[in-house]
């Protein structure tokens, strides 16, 4: 006789949301090193590139011992283009992790209040529990049209229970008013605002439920996941994608592609982007690298499957794929 295992019921979920290079996965990484032993965690990472490699980067620093798992949706809103692949990501996690925890990241040029309805659905009521929204936000924005004109921009703000002022060590004092002057003017009061750099959030500021009322809908899903596509004889997938007014530009690696690490870091910098996100097998090691505002950070992970870039620009420059592949070390590695 076999025992039914139990159903979940109100798994804390959080939507950790902000704008393209802001630090929402440097701030799950913070949150991933505070995890209780005894929790098990699910992640799911949406990517607006078609490669994806945020999952690439949260495995590499936590092996599967640590009870964390992850899964990725890529190319574009998970609630848009990629719906039904988030829907199916979703439950496929939630049946594997059984988690005590959900944490959700959202590509930061998607819609936050299409995927909070979704998860706020029917289908998912009974097993999700909103916990509070996370919005970052890098207040040195607040000075552009760029972001304060865009309604993605805008939307994340007006859904935050909990606001991160994110690399609060770069900003003037001018800055931070321009924060506060933010909100007042679009008459945004979200319970809590903390000031972090390098993403530092702390996990009690999760805790607490979420002020998202939802219009629900009934979810009728039948599709299976698509399969991650293989890499062909020559080692490299190449993938683009635009919407939202960005374009994208990726490419995965096979694994015997080694890559040499100070060429690889030279060509990062000198990529001009919104924001450029990497995972590699170099010579020295396995690294994860972080291209925003032509500053680059570089990350020692424990391992990695392949060898992945993500590019998300206003215009793809076609010299970035020679200069890229100008840093492989040893071509003859190539199948």
């Amino acid at each position: 006789m076999t025992t039914k295992e139990p159903e979940l019921f109100a798994v804390p979920t959080n939507v950790i949301t902000g704008f393209l290079g802001v630090g929402k996965t440097t701030a799950i990484m913070h949150l991933l090193s505070q995890k209780p032993s005894n929790e098990r965690w699910a992640i799911l990472v949406n990517e607006f590139g078609e490669i994806g490699l945020d999952r690439s980067l949260l495995e590499g620093l936590t092996p599967t011992a640590t009870n964390v798992f992850t899964k990725e949706v890529s190319g574009g809103c998970m609630c848009c283009a990629s719906k039904v692949s988030m829907q199916v990501a979703l439950n496929q996690l939630l049946s594997e992790a059984k988690p005590d925890r959900l944490l959700i990241e959202p590509t930061g040029i998607g819609h936050p209040k299409e995927v909070l309805e979704l998860l706020s659905a029917d289908h998912f009521k009974k097993v999700i529990r909103l916990d509070k929204t996370v919005t970052l936000v890098d207040a040195r924005q607040l000075t552009s049209a760029r972001y304060t004109s865009n309604e993605t921009f805008k939307q994340q703000l007006e859904l935050a229970d909990l606001i991160i002022a994110n690399k609060v060590d770069m900003y003037s004092e001018k800055d931070k008013q321009a924060l506060t002057n933010y909100l007042q003017a679009n008459r945004l009061s979200p319970e809590n605002i903390y000031e972090t750099h390098r993403a530092s959030m702390l996990l009690k500021w999760l805790c607490g439920p979420s002020r998202f009322e939802p219009k629900t809908k009934k979810l009728h899903n039948h599709h299976t996941a698509k399969a991650q596509e293989s890499l062909p004889k020559n080692g490299v997938i190449k993938k683009v994608n635009n919407g939202e007014g960005y374009q994208s530009v990726g490419w995965r690696f096979t694994e015997k592609q080694i890559f040499n690490r100070q060429a690889l870091k030279v060509f990062l910098s000198r990529v001009d982007a919104v924001r450029v996100k990497g995972v590699f097998i170099t010579s020295e090691g396995v690294f994860g690298y972080n291209n925003v505002a032509n500053q680059v950070t570089e990350l020692a992970l424990n391992h990695c499957e392949d060898s992945r870039l993500e590019i998300i620009c206003e215009q793809i420059d076609e010299v970035w794929e020679q200069h890229l592949m100008n840093t492989i070390e040893r071509h003859q590695n190539t199948p």
